[in-house]
């Protein structure tokens, strides 16, 4: 199914309609269009607009004001829907490697318009066929094709009922047999029943499957992922041997279908195992290669990423709401949705406290890397070099003085690597010290997590965005004209970021006296009021269309209260009891243009 767009930059970024917020973009000091071909490319732009254009003409998108749907409804229709993304065929696997920035493209614009069908389409194409893909060999890539033909429909079964994030616990395993050369995927109890798995409930053929290795000899070797038929994909029945379903209703995302499955003894064959890290010979001998150093920063960058954009994203939803009164908490204007449905980012895919510790975990491992061996501090994508300098970096203090030379992100940037060299010595330190008074190295570690640990992996995190951000708005291609505006974003992020850590940049010495937190604290409302009228041409640059928005508050237009009240009286049918209504003369222009409209 094909699928295109007009050209024209007039097609592309179109005008917005008429109404109260004219006079509030008429005041911003950039060009919203000239930021968001800037941010994002002319390509970019004209791929979302082929994705929300195709969803906004397809009756199967069609938006139903007031309609309840059943859960059974829901994810039936979440499902018709995945499958058409997959007939306009937005992203092929081509594609995803030409132009890997579409991918998460692709991934925001489905979940603007619905985070189920976002969450739907990612676990399949993505989790599972990246699973496949990259833990994979050659002999796994006949599965990739039939992936995106969806012949077979994935999930990721890693999560058990009793063991979330540890995943050492988990006890789902996979005994080798070398006679047959199959292994043996088994439950041993209901508490190691693959559960939480998205796909899983209803719709999933095969899983990977995340089970401990094991050889004869009783040799076991850790968590290995494997590929397994739950459902057989014509009829949809469980295969032998395994026992699936679905775990019911949600607080939120409920179009996806999330699962629990037990094995018992289901044997599949040994080219099952995805064998990119490990591997059994078919006489039962387990080999392996060893890790790369860029696999570990990339892990540790994104087990704090994802609990600062998660944690972040909660409460900006939750401001939002308040900010919007009582209409925030009235369902039609989504914002309720927007919160339930981001909610499980907090907890899924890895417990974001969790997370945390797998990035202070690598941060001390370099300490004492240096430490006991005198190495370096060096990292492929160069995240952690500033660390070279962490003797002198502690010696520095905050010397600004006055507002004026705070409001460059350039400051809190120094004042972060500050913190990230601090709070690494002080957790470093308060790990041997727990571990001198007895404590086993595992025990240490969950002691100086939450007061050390956590907030350490925090700021390198944070430290990270700061300088990516920096180095993106003074860099050379920056259009003269759009440089103020996204240097006062920057600086506003970094310095509303750092002053959460007030306490600690005073409890180390980085601040001294009052001035230093009121020089923070007013730089922050300084930015603010210098945004203040960029506010609503920045989120022209990044909302998505009304229909994908369905939002009547959010329209682009700004007339909230009609919009609003035209969408109440629509869903209490009102207007078809109500004859007399128009009869009323003041009401007549509200009611012609409400009609127009419905």
């Amino acid at each position: 199914m094909a699928s295109t767009v007009e050209g024209g930059d007039t097609a592309l970024l179109p005008e917005f309609p008429r109404g109260p917020l004219d006079a509030y973009r008429a005041r911003a000091s950039f060009s919203w269009k000239e930021l968001a071909l800037f941010t994002e490319g002319e390509g970019m732009l004209r791929f979302k607009k082929t994705i929300f254009s195709a969803l906004e003409n397809d009756p199967l998108f069609a938006r139903s004001p007031g309609a309840d749907l059943s859960l059974e409804k829901y994810r039936e229709l979440n499902f018709l829907r995945c499958k058409r993304i997959f007939e306009y065929d937005f992203l092929s696997v081509e594609d995803m490697f030409k132009s890997p920035l579409k991918v998460p493209a692709l991934i925001q614009c489905l979940g603007m318009y619905d985070s189920s069908l976002a969450a739907k389409y990612l676990l399949h194409s993505l989790v599972f066929g990246s699973a496949v893909y990259s833990s994979g060999s050659e002999r796994h890539l006949t599965y990739i094709q039939k992936i995106f033909r969806m012949e077979i429909f994935g999930c990721f079964a890693l999560t058990e009922l009793s063991h979330g994030s540890n995943t050492k616990a988990i006890r789902t395993t996979a005994h080798y047999d070398p006679a047959t050369e199959e292994f043996i995927i088994h439950s041993p109890d209901f508490e190691a029943a693959k559960f939480w798995v998205g796909n899983m409930g209803k719709t999933a053929t095969h899983a990977v499957v995340f089970a401990k290795l094991c050889v004869p000899g009783d040799q076991c070797h850790g968590l290995h992922p494997f590929i397994v038929q739950i459902r057989d994909p014509k009829t949809l029945l469980p295969m032998p041997g395994v026992m699936v379903g679905d775990i019911g209703k949600k607080l939120g995302q409920n179009g996806l279908d999330n699962g629990f499955a037990m094995f018992h003894k289901v044997r599949v064959p040994r080219q099952s195992l995805l064998n990119r890290m490990g591997d059994v010979t078919p006489e039962g001998t387990y080999v392996s290669p060893f890790k790369a150093e860029l696999g570990r920063e990339i892990h540790a960058l994104a087990s704090a990423s994802k609990p600062l954009a998660s944690w972040t994203t909660q409460q900006g939803i939750q401001e939002c709401r308040e900010a919007c009164g009582g209409h925030g908490y009235l369902a039609m204007n989504r914002l309720g949705v927007l919160r339930d449905d981001n909610d499980p980012n907090c907890t899924y895919e890895g417990d974001n406290n969790i997370l945390l510790q797998q990035t202070s975990n690598y941060l001390l491992g370099l300490l004492a890397h240096q430490v006991h061996d005198g190495a370096c501090f060096r990292s492929p994508l160069k995240s952690v070099d500033f660390l070279d300098a962490y003797p002198g970096i502690l010696d520095q203090k905050f010397e600004v003085s006055s507002v004026a030379d705070c409001l460059d992100s350039a400051v809190a940037l120094a004042a972060y690597k500050w913190l990230v060299c601090y709070l690494l010595r002080e957790t470093y330190q308060k790990l041997n010290q727990e571990k001198r008074s007895g404590s086993s190295d595992f025990e240490a570690r969950n002691k100086c997590q939450v007061s050390h640990g956590r907030p350490l992996a925090l700021a390198f995190v944070e430290l990270t965005v700061v300088q990516r951000f920096h180095e993106h708005v003074h860099q050379p291609s920056v259009p003269p004209s759009l440089r103020a505006v996204l240097g006062r974003l920057s600086a506003l992020y970094a310095l509303w970021s750092l002053s959460r850590h007030a306490a600690l940049l005073y409890r180390g010495g980085y601040f001294s006296g009052e001035q230093a937190g009121e020089v923070l604290e007013s730089a922050v409302l300084a930015l603010c009021s210098q945004l203040k009228d960029d506010a609503v041409a920045l989120v022209d640059v990044i909302a998505p269309p009304d229909f994908v928005l369905d939002s009547p508050i959010g329209r682009a237009d700004g007339e909230l209260y009609k919009n609003l009240w035209g969408a109440v009286l629509q869903e209490s049918k009102v207007l078809e009891r109500a004859s007399w209504w128009p009869e009323f003369s003041v009401n007549k222009p509200v009611i012609g243009s409400l009609k127009s409209k419905l």
